[in-house]
C-alpha cells in the first residue's frame, strides 16, 4: 500500500492541478475572473507540491513529467489565455482598432506550449530555468483582474488594447527567451547557497503583506532582476550548458 501511495501521491496532485485549471476556465465563461485568477493561484500551489512530493518520496517517472507538462498548459497556458481574452473584450473602444486583435491573448498558450516542450527537452535547465516558467506568467496574468478589483482608479489605464497586446508580446518572449533564471527548489538548507532564494521569498513576503496582490508583478520583476544577479556572480553560467 506504501508502494502504491508513494508512486501515485505526485500524479494525483498534479491533476488536482489541472482540474484546478478546468474549473477556472468555467469560471472565465461565466465571466467571474476574480474565481478564474484564484483557480490559478490554486493550481499553482498544487504545481509546487507535486514537485515537492516527488523529490520527498522520490518518485519520478516519465509519465509524471509528461502529466505535469499537460496540466501546466491548461491551468498556466489556456486558463490564462482565457482571462486574457476576457479582458480584452472589456477593453475600452478605440477608433480603427480592430475586433481580431483580442486573438492575441491566444499567443500565450502557444509560446506557453514551446516553453513547456523546450524545458522537457533542455538538458540545461536540470536545476534552473531558462525563460520565464508558466506558472509565474500565469500568475501575473491572474493578478490583473484582482489588482483592478483592488484599485478601479487603474482600470482606463490597463483596459487598454494597445497596453494589453504590448503586454501579452513580452510576456510571451520572456516564455523562451534565452534568460537563466533560478528554480525555488531548495535542494538543502545552506543560506549561501540559497541566499537568492531566501532575499526572493523575504521580500516578496513583506510586499504581499503590505500590497496584496498588487505585489504579484513587482515580484516578478525581482524575481528576474534577482536571478540576472546570481548569474553575474556565479561561475558557471545556464547558457553555455552547465549547471549551476
Amino acid at each position: 500500500m506504501r508502494r502504491r501511495v508513494k508512486k501515485h501521491l505526485p500524479n494525483a496532485i498534479t491533476c488536482a492541478n489541472l482540474f484546478s485549471g478546468c474549473i477556472g476556465i468555467v469560471f472565465t465563461f461565466q465571466d467571474n475572473l476574480i474565481f478564474a485568477a484564484y483557480a490559478i493561484f490554486l493550481a499553482a500551489i498544487f504545481d509546487f507540491f507535486d514537485g515537492f512530493a516527488s523529490r520527498v518520496l522520490q518518485s519520478f517517472s516519465g509519465i509524471g513529467k509528461d502529466l505535469d507538462s499537460l496540466a501546466d498548459m491548461v491551468s498556466f497556458g489556456v486558463l490564462p489565455s482565457a482571462i486574457m481574452y476576457m479582458l480584452m473584450l472589456q477593453t475600452r473602444q478605440i477608433q480603427h482598432v480592430s475586433e481580431w486583435l483580442n486573438f492575441i491573448a491566444f499567443l500565450i498558450p502557444v509560446f506557453s506550449a514551446l516553453r513547456l516542450a523546450k524545458f522537457n527537452n533542455d538538458t540545461r535547465q536540470a536545476e534552473s530555468f531558462i525563460g520565464l516558467p508558466t506558472p509565474a506568467n500565469a500568475i501575473l496574468i491572474a493578478s490583473i483582474p484582482l489588482i483592478l478589483a483592488q484599485y478601479n482608479n487603474l482600470t482606463p489605464y490597463v483596459l487598454n488594447p494597445y497596453v494589453l497586446s504590448v503586454f501579452i508580446v513580452v510576456m510571451c518572449t520572456l516564455l523562451v527567451a534565452e534568460l537563466p533564471l533560478m528554480s525555488l527548489k531548495f535542494k538543502n538548507k545552506d543560506f549561501n547557497k540559497n541566499f537568492y532564494r531566501y532575499l526572493l521569498l523575504l521580500f516578496s513576503a513583506i510586499l504581499i503583506l503590505f500590497f496584496k496582490f498588487a505585489a504579484v508583478p513587482v515580484v516578478i520583476v525581482m524575481y528576474i532582476t534577482l536571478s540576472l544577479i546570481q548569474l553575474k556572480f556565479t561561475d558557471h553560467t545556464v547558457i553555455s550548458g552547465s549547471k549551476k
